[in-house]
């Protein structure tokens, strides 16, 4: 990808540049397992993950018991989370280039703060459209976090414990999705969708907490001007770079089946066959502890089988759970649900750490458009999921999540064949 501009001034190109281009001395400097700060910072961004995911999915457990109470159809309710999802993404890189010149720190800090309010007011939606409204405003405001979070790790921790750390991230985020899912379906069902929403905003108050107090200040940020023209440029490059373009690609598909699958999975359980009450469909999400695991251990899956490897596996993964999911009994649900979310936080776990590790410049700009991406994927998995859901049953459902699949598979053995070609190309020049 051809260097480009920030948008900050040359000092912050200079922070955010390859590891190969620092001082030894800034490069030990920098966070790793062992040192100090490097714990803190892990226990921080794993609060913030969680408040992330538990704001961000609130009502997805809920979604039958929104229905129900305004009278709604799936596709209306499911707005609930897609309107959120769909303004972080809208949001993500402005807000990311605030953060090159307010700071990560900062715009974490800022961002979580905000949506927590909101989250404490959300309960109190006299109407559906209002609940959809502040659910926009909760997700803009979330926006601020997660590219700067991948921008601070890319700027703070050394290059090789880099996708271990936004490793433990995304198993923040697979814990709040968890925790915020389960906590809200036995609220829900002993004192309504409401106490459920409030319970998630305690939750996020708790984690935010956490957040301000032992994330460590950034030591190798240095901020910039804002330059509409060189954000512009830096996007450009961005998008021009056809690695990064098909990570981003990667990101918003393995989204879209996700989104798909539990936005609707609430729809289905407490139907025939299965018929389940609003708690136990709430434990369901208990899968997302395999997420955690998933995650946490991509950077050993990307070590033993290189980052497209790593892809195939959780690919295949999520396919197989699709499939599996097709089953009327209740076990096979589960263990489609659990391959399902096994496969895509381990796949989106290597694909969003390759970007930080592809992108030399532009770093929060270049995890801003991965996270603008994935949520645009979450957006529109959640609303088609819903309108599969109503056309064609789980059925339809499971169809438009082997289809996202088929574009993961596409995208990666076009990589793979791209890949292959330039290493041929660079045998001649070697000899």
């Amino acid at each position: 990808m051809p260097p480009a501009s920030t948008g900050a001034s040359t000092l912050a190109v200079d922070a955010s540049a390859a590891p190969s281009l620092l001082s030894t001395t800034d490069a030990t400097a920098r966070l790793e397992p062992g040192r100090p700060g490097y714990r803190r910072m892990s226990f921080a961004l794993f609060a913030a993950g969680i408040a992330t995911f538990a704001l961000l999915y609130s009502t997805q457990a809920l979604l039958p018991a929104v229905s129900a109470s305004f009278g709604a159809t799936a596709g209306q309710a499911s707005w609930t989370v897609s309107a959120a999802t769909g303004a972080l993404a809208l949001c993500v890189l402005p807000l990311s280039a605030l953060s090159e010149r307010f700071g990560r720190r900062q715009m974490m800090t800022a961002s979580l703060t905000v949506a927590v309010l909101v989250g404490l007011l959300i309960p109190f939606a006299p109407s559906l459209g209002w609940l959809i409204a502040l659910r926009a405003v909760q997700g803009a405001a979330l926006a601020g976090l997660p590219a700067s979070a991948m921008a601070y790790l890319a700027e703070e921790v050394r290059p090789k414990a880099l996708i271990a750390a936004i490793g433990l991230f995304v198993a923040g985020n697979s814990i709040g999705g968890m925790s915020g899912r389960i906590l809200t379906g036995w609220v829900a069902q002993l004192w309504g969708w409401r106490a459920a929403l409030f319970s998630v905003g305690l939750l996020a108050v708790a984690c935010a907490v956490v957040f301000h107090f032992m994330i460590p200040k950034a030591r190798h940020f240095t901020p910039g001007s804002l330059n509409p023209k060189a954000l512009a440029k830096t996007v450009g490059g961005h998008l021009a770079d056809p690695l990064l373009r098909r990570l981003y690609a990667i990101g918003a598909l393995f989204m879209t089946v996700f989104g798909a699958v539990y936005t609707v999975i609430g729809y289905r359980l407490v139907e025939a066959p299965f018929s389940l009450p609003q708690g136990i469909v709430g434990s369901i999400f208990l899968v997302y502890l395999v997420g955690t695991v998933s995650s946490a251990a991509a950077g050993q899956l990307v070590a033993r089988l290189g980052r497209r490897g790593a892809l195939y596996l959780a690919v295949s993964t999520t396919a197989a759970g699709l499939l599996l999911s097709l089953a009327d009994q209740l076990p096979a649900v589960l263990l489609g649900l659990v391959l399902i979310t096994a496969g895509f936080f381990a796949g989106h776990a290597v694909a969003s750490s390759s970007v930080s590790r592809t992108a030399t410049t532009g770093r929060a700009q270049a995890s801003a458009l991965y996270q603008s991406a994935y949520y645009l994927g979450s957006s529109a998995g959640g609303t088609l999921g819903a309108v599969a859901f109503h056309a064609g049953g789980w059925a339809g459902t499971v169809a438009l999540g082997l289809l996202a699949v088929l574009g993961v598979v596409s995208i990666t053995l076009y990589g793979t064949r791209v890949a292959r070609a330039e290493r041929r190309a660079l045998v001649p020049a070697t000899r």
